[in-house]
């Protein structure tokens, strides 16, 4: 049996973000599989050298495209599509993009734009661009959207890219939710939240090696697959530093302070440090 229907050879996929990290391990692992994959990313050295590198696992199964793109932009987008659509029917639209950008709240508006036009207007015009052929075709198809931990526990700063990747899961919910009652789609939506993963992100950070802590980018997709395969909606990754049930407690915690009164990011407030500390313990 297939990972999923929507795998398979000689059908597209698209990945953005793909010069590098998760989105250049993504589509690798694609192209190995047989697919024709479109690798979209902003123009540079970067984007070239993924190209060759997924062309050579690819080994000539599939054709692969290096398309330039800013997900930010419309036009960008639907010339994406317009070149995808040259190789086949779209089968896989995985909505990787993403910056930090090191935005704070108070940071300028321009940077708050930039972050949400690539990390949460990237992913919904993405979907607008390419989905609906995709239902309409009644084949199976996929869409992947990469969102973000910090999208669940909203830790203090970074507060663009925070209030970017938890627009990117309510998105992704309310997609799947669309998918699964349009008569005929055979198209599914799932949620991509990665661990602490090496990545072009991380090395922007000053991060120059893996951190122990680090998962790759590889072991990430092929985490990936396998929660798709199983069906799971939310691909909650662990790492190698913090296990599922940690982020499980992180995340009931940060729930708990609507239905516990608490303050805002209570598990960042002086006044329940302690008993943030005991709830992971017990």
């Amino acid at each position: 049996m297939p990972i999923h229907p929507a795998i398979e050879p000689g059908r597209v996929a698209v990945v953005t973000g793909a010069a590098s990290g998760i989105g250049l391990a993504a589509a690798t692992s694609f192209a190995a599989m047989g697919m024709n994959v479109c690798l979209a990313d902003i123009e540079g050295e970067n984007l070239d050298e993924a190209l060759r590198e997924v062309r050579a696992a690819a080994a000539g199964r599939g054709e692969v495209r290096a398309i330039p793109t800013d997900v930010g932009s419309m036009q960008d987008l639907l010339h994406l599509k317009a070149r995808a659509d040259e190789l086949g029917d779209v089968a896989v639209l995985m909505n990787n993009a993403g910056i930090e950008l090191g935005g704070r709240f108070f940071s300028p508006l321009g940077t708050w734009r930039r972050i949400l036009d690539v990390n949460l207007w990237g992913a919904i015009q993405g979907v607008q661009v390419f989905v609906p052929d995709m239902m309409a075709s009644e084949r199976p198809g996929l869409v992947i959207n990469t969102g973000s931990k910090q999208g669940i526990t909203t830790p203090p700063g970074n507060t663009p890219y925070n209030v970017s990747k938890a627009g990117l899961k309510v998105m992704t919910e309310a997609l799947a939710h669309e998918l699964r009652n349009a008569p005929g789609c055979l198209v599914t939506a799932h949620l991509l939240i990665p661990g602490f993963v090496f990545t072009g992100l991380t090395r922007a950070r000053g991060v120059t090696e893996k951190p122990a802590e680090a998962w790759t980018p590889e072991q990430t997709v092929d985490f990936m697959l396998a929660s798709i395969e199983r069906g799971d909606f939310y691909i909650l990754c662990p790492d190698n530093d913090v296990t599922r049930e940690m982020d499980e407690k992180r995340m009931a915690w940060a729930v708990g302070d609507i239905i516990e009164n608490r303050p805002a990011l209570s598990r960042w407030d002086e006044h329940y440090k302690d008993a943030f500390d005991a709830y992971m313990r017990g």
